[in-house]
């Protein structure tokens, strides 16, 4: 179980704190969704979940421990938003076993066969797949770190409709086993996978009913 309490983040350089008092309780297998426009802390969240940056007050727990941001950067798996621009193999073999050069064949497949990306070939290169192959691999490449939470960053930008029903599909199977924290601009079909669903607005948090956002437009959503 993965808490947040009372947690706030103001770096010296802002005025105002970018995360205000922020509150949040996710279970394993479940799929958060944080929802909110460009600029209202979205990423900033991730990048403290992760151990990225260090919050100013308030505590980050899994179960009963409070954690250090060494802890999340061992815990936590993060997708960036565009992830293929951060990709540096040549092959798909050599992305998944960037830093891991102990993985084994049957580990890479095992990491390839959750993503559905089985039948492509360990030496094609990661610049040649399809933008969601692409997204399927930057999953591919935080799972083989076996994560206890997996947080994915604005998923479903930039793919067309076909693409972001497959990549919404893979997640709702991930989950199965996974830990997920989804923050987006666009809820669109995440909302039908989604257990849990917050919004975010200028670095303040409060817990929405999914169930309730699914009967409302995408447009009225991200503007609330």
């Amino acid at each position: 179980m993965l808490y947040l309490k009372n947690l706030v983040y103001h770096p010296p350089a802002t005025p105002e704190p970018i995360l205000k008092g922020i509150d949040l309780q996710l279970a394993p297998q479940e799929l958060g969704l944080v929802i909110g426009p460009s600029g209202s802390g979205k990423s900033t969240l991730l990048e403290l979940l992760s151990g990225l940056a260090e919050p100013t007050s308030g505590g980050l727990f899994w179960r009963d421990r409070e954690l250090t941001s060494l802890d999340l950067q061992w815990l936590g798996g993060l997708v960036f938003q565009f992830p293929e621009r951060h990709f540096c193999g040549s092959s798909i073999l050599e992305e998944l076993r960037l830093g891991h050069p102990e993985l084994s064949t049957e580990q890479v497949k095992t990491a390839l066969q959750e993503v559905g990306l089985e039948h492509l070939s360990f030496s094609t290169s990661p610049n040649t797949l399809s933008g969601g192959q692409q997204r399927r691999l930057a999953l591919a490449v935080q799972l083989i770190r076996q994560p206890n939470l997996l947080m994915l960053d604005e998923p479903t930008a930039g793919l067309d409709w076909s693409m972001r029903r497959q990549l919404v599909k893979l997640l709702a199977k991930l989950k199965i086993h996974w830990t997920l924290l989804v923050v987006t601009h666009d809820a669109g079909e995440l909302l039908e996978i989604a257990d849990r669903c917050w919004r975010i607005s200028h670095g303040h948090l409060e817990s929405v009913n999914p169930t309730e956002l699914l009967s409302k437009k995408p447009q009225n959503i991200v503007s609330a």
